[in-house]
Order: C-alpha cells, then sequence, then structure tokens
C-alpha cells in the first residue's frame, strides 16, 4: 500500500518539480523587483502572465517530454545565473523586462534541451510579449510627437483653440509636453501582450484574425492615451487637482481599463462569431 509520505517523496523526486520550483522562484524573484520599481500596472500584468503560463504548464504537464544535452544545459544554466546575477544588482531599469522571457528558455532548456523548446512555444510566446517589446520600444520607439499631434487633433476637432509644435499641445489656458513616459507607448505594450496573450489561451481560426486582434490592441492603448493627454491639456492651467488626477492618480489608469475592456468585449465578439459558423462552413474556409 503507497502511503501518503511515500507519494510526497516520489513527487518531489521528479526532475520537473524542481524545474517549476525554479521558474516560480525566478518568477517570484523578478516580480520583487518589479514591485520595488513602483510600477503597478506593469505588475498587474506580470502577474496576469504568470498565471497564464503555469495554468499552460499544468494543462500539459503530462505530455512533456523532459531531457537535456549537455551544451543546451550549459546555455540554460548561463540564462538561469545571468538572471540571478542581474537580480542581485537590484537594478531597475528596461532591462528587468526580459527576465521573464530570459528564465523561461533557461529553465526551458534545462528541462528539455534545445529541440524541446517547441513545447513551451505558448509559454515562450506570452512571456516574450509580457517584456520584449517594451524593451524594444524605449531604446528606439519614440511616440511622443504623434501622440501630441493626435491629442491637438482631437482638441482641434472638437471645438478647442490648440496650438503647438512637436510634442507640445497648448491651449490659451496652459500647455503640456508629451514625454516618452506619456506617450502611451506602454500602454500600447500591455494591450500587445493581453492581446497576444488572449490568442494564447482562447485560439482563433484564421491568420488574419490572428493579425488583426494585436492590431487592434496597438490602436486602442494609442487612442485611449491620446484621450487623456488631451484631457490633461484642458486642465493644465485651469485645474491642477484635475491635472493630477489625469497625469499620475487614479484616472491615469481609467482609460487604460477602458481600452482593456474594449479589447476583451471585442474578443469575445470574434469567439462568439466563431461559435455561430457551422462546422461545415469553418472546414470549407480552412
Amino acid at each position: 500500500m503507497t502511503t501518503p509520505s511515500t507519494v510526497d517523496r516520489h513527487f518531489l523526486s521528479q526532475p520537473q518539480f524542481w524545474l517549476l520550483a525554479l521558474l516560480a522562484g525566478l518568477y517570484a524573484i523578478y516580480m520583487t523587483l518589479a514591485w520595488r520599481a513602483e510600477n503597478v500596472s506593469h505588475v498587474a500584468i506580470s502577474l496576469l502572465f504568470g498565471c497564464a503560463v503555469f495554468s499552460l504548464l499544468q494543462d500539459k504537464q503530462h505530455k512533456l517530454n523532459f531531457g537535456s544535452s549537455l551544451p543546451a544545459s550549459l546555455v540554460g544554466t548561463g540564462l538561469v545565473l545571468g538572471v540571478l546575477g542581474y537580480s542581485a544588482t537590484q537594478t531597475v531599469n528596461p532591462f528587468l523586462r526580459l527576465l521573464p522571457i530570459l528564465s523561461g528558455l533557461g529553465v526551458g532548456l534545462l528541462a528539455s534541451g534545445f529541440r524541446g523548446l517547441k513545447q513551451y512555444r505558448q509559454e515562450l510566446i506570452a512571456l516574450f510579449f509580457l517584456g520584449v517589446p517594451s524593451v524594444i520600444a524605449a531604446f528606439w520607439i519614440d511616440i511622443s510627437p504623434i501622440t501630441a499631434i493626435f491629442s491637438r487633433l482631437l482638441l482641434l476637432y472638437t471645438g478647442f483653440e490648440v496650438s503647438g509644435q512637436g510634442t507640445y499641445v497648448a491651449l490659451p489656458t496652459g500647455s503640456i509636453k508629451v514625454v516618452y513616459d506619456c506617450s502611451g507607448i506602454d500602454q500600447m505594450n500591455y494591450l500587445l501582450g493581453l492581446s497576444v496573450l488572449s490568442l494564447v489561451m482562447f485560439p482563433l481560426k484564421g491568420w488574419m484574425k490572428q493579425v488583426l486582434v494585436p492590431l487592434v490592441g496597438l490602436v486602442l492603448g494609442f487612442f485611449a492615451n491620446v484621450i487623456r493627454v488631451a484631457m490633461m491639456a484642458i486642465f493644465a492651467a485651469s485645474n491642477k487637482a484635475a491635472f493630477d488626477l489625469w497625469h499620475t492618480g487614479e484616472g491615469s489608469y481609467i482609460f487604460a481599463f477602458l481600452a482593456v475592456l474594449c479589447l476583451g468585449l471585442f474578443y469575445r465578439w470574434l469567439l462568439k462569431a466563431e461559435e455561430l459558423v457551422p462546422p461545415s462552413t469553418a472546414a470549407d474556409s480552412s
């Protein structure tokens, strides 16, 4: 007869348990650093992505093939040690957001080698879009002038006397300068990541939908922030409390929430539309 202690010892002796524990530990370290960076939005979305990744691993745990080669183990060990070394410095910069994908790659290589990484395609895609696009944007993409242009256009077409050039949005009552942190690029990256995560967790049929969803996420993230910037310009000089509310207060999260809600409703509509398609029609279209 198998006793509970025997089952526990057998479970603890499985390599996949320790590999999952290693991944969980690395992710916990990353979450701690993200929390210290005082970026509430990124902490929240990182928690969501982490739960999704561990849920995916849980669903496929009995189908995974384990066994790594020496080169793969060396590379995986190097990645894990690199993540731990970076974490020890407690440095907060854009590279912090690379830790999830590096941790996932490192543990994946230790678990299944180079060839076995394809088993973790969904998880690695999710971890990639959690942080890599924002790191790329931090060094090579600045949409501040574009955000300012669209904010001026929005104010102009809603009846305001607006002016300004470059990153400035000026009204008779005051003006603001759109800097990188207020350009909406982070919000766009979050919506892009959420759209890709939705495709991973609840796949849609057809490549056009798989391209459309991330594009809709980017557009929603951008225009939600454009509205926020326009409201900041309105209150820049006339109402400092309202300006602070939309700049760094609770109001700064309202439009992000509405953008996420719109993306969720759009995705739900696509899922419902697929459910209404007769099987014969879906087979013919594929």
